[in-house]
């Protein structure tokens, strides 16, 4: 069965994405997880996190600043420190932030103001109130990401610090119904972003065309982050080089994209493979062997199945041309997707075959495979999103991909 994407509006006649229910479900998980850890609480940076925590978010500006924070304590609700127009927002406008915690911060911008302007000191004296107000002073404090002066201003006071990334990556692990339903409205506009390219990829066309006409697409259908987009072409595909230029389509062109983008921040991680106007036979018989790989991947997907086994189904890296695991790790692969795009479970050769996870029921994650073709340039490279029922993989991504797509045929 495919998940439902019933559309970007809410309606009186349908049910759709219950957003109250979609808030009440991530804190709910965030709690059990701290709950089940020995910690007193939790710091968060990473804007996922507090995004899953808090559910406020100021856009992609935030994203690399370090600037927005939550503290989450076994005994109390979220409280949020934004920039103070931001703040003043959610206070009118989040009421879910309760009372006094949507408040005003600013730390320092990555130490462009240094910290012995007291910023962070501040920032940390008023946490340990709080730790304290809600009676788990003295006990650990997770932190998932930070900046170096933070991290040593906890520990100066007397915080034990402790990694509070593994705690959340436990909560947001399993997907709701509304969750898995914003993954496939997400991957339902990247499918329409494919029809336009299928049908603008000729001869003479950019690369950095491709992007821009793929950006400009995904924020009119209501992205709200285009994160990033590879266009790889020609030559470019092997070795693969994980971004764009502005090389010219050319005809016979093997060509790669792959869309990362949100909606309501939940994001894909999509790619497809075409030819431009024709294919060789090298071509073609590289992209089969991609689609047998990841074919034979969603075909184990189900819940009890442990990670190793489907890292195993993929070729090493000495049989694809690289020397070891590290040189080729995220050819063929595997990863969580949520509101970030690396969650868990990550599937690979490298970490999975001694590490193995177990899947289960409303997990949602990405399969990728990559075959360099025997021309010595050309490469196939396919990606499906996946959830894992009961009775095997449900597939997110549903642009033609059984075989290999010739745009534009001659």
């Amino acid at each position: 069965m495919i998940p439902a994407s019933p559309g970007r509006m809410g309606v009186d006649f349908e049910e759709r994405v219950d957003f109250a229910r979609l808030r009440a479900y991530r804190l709910g998980r965030a709690r059990a997880a701290l709950e089940a850890s020995d910690l007193g609480a939790l710091l968060l940076f990473d804007i996922n996190n507090i995004r899953y925590v808090s559910s406020t978010m100021i856009g992609e500006w935030a994203r690399d600043k370090v600037a927005r924070y939550t503290l989450l304590t076994r005994t109390g609700e979220p409280v949020v420190w934004d920039f103070g127009s931001a703040a003043r927002h959610h206070q009118l406008y989040a009421p879910w932030i309760v009372g006094s915690n949507s408040r005003a911060g600013m730390l320092g911008l990555r130490g462009a103001v240094a910290p012995d302007a007291g910023l962070i000191a501040a920032a940390v004296a008023e946490i340990g109130g709080l730790l304290a107000e809600h009676g788990v002073a003295g006990q650990p404090v997770g932190v998932d990401i930070a900046e170096t002066p933070m991290f040593l201003e906890l520990q100066r006071t007397g915080i034990d610090v402790r990694d509070g990334q593994q705690v959340m990556l436990d909560a947001r692990l399993i997907k709701s119904a509304d969750e898995i339903m914003l993954l496939s409205t997400a991957a339902a506009m990247v499918d329409g972003v494919y029809q336009d390219i299928a049908e603008a990829l000729k001869p003479g066309v950019r690369e950095n065309e491709i992007v821009a006409l793929a950006n400009k697409r995904l924020y009119e259908m209501g992205s709200d982050d285009v994160e990033a987009i590879n266009a790889v072409s020609g030559e470019r595909c092997n070795p693969h080089p994980h971004n764009f230029s502005d090389r010219l389509i050319r005809p016979g062109d093997q060509a790669y994209f792959d869309i990362i983008q949100a909606f309501n921040g939940y994001r894909t991680c999509y790619y497809r493979t075409f030819a431009v106007g024709r294919a060789t036979a090298s071509q073609r018989d590289a992209y089969t062997r991609a689609r047998e790989w990841i074919d034979a991947a969603i075909e184990l997907v189900r819940p009890g199945v442990t990670t190793d086994r489907i890292a195993r189904l993929w070729p090493a890296a000495t049989e694809f041309g690289f020397a070891d695991e590290m040189a080729a790790f995220g050819l063929q692969f595997g990863h969580g997707l949520g509101l970030g795009l690396h969650e868990r479970p990550i599937i690979s050769r490298l970490n999975s075959l001694t590490h193995p996870v177990e899947l289960r029921e409303g997990m949602v994650f990405a399969l990728e495979t990559y075959c360099p073709a025997d021309d010595g340039y050309s490469a196939a490279r396919i990606e499906e999103e996946v959830v894992v029922t009961a009775d095997g993989a449900s597939v997110l991504t549903l642009f033609p991909a059984e075989q290999l797509f010739v745009a534009n045929r001659y």
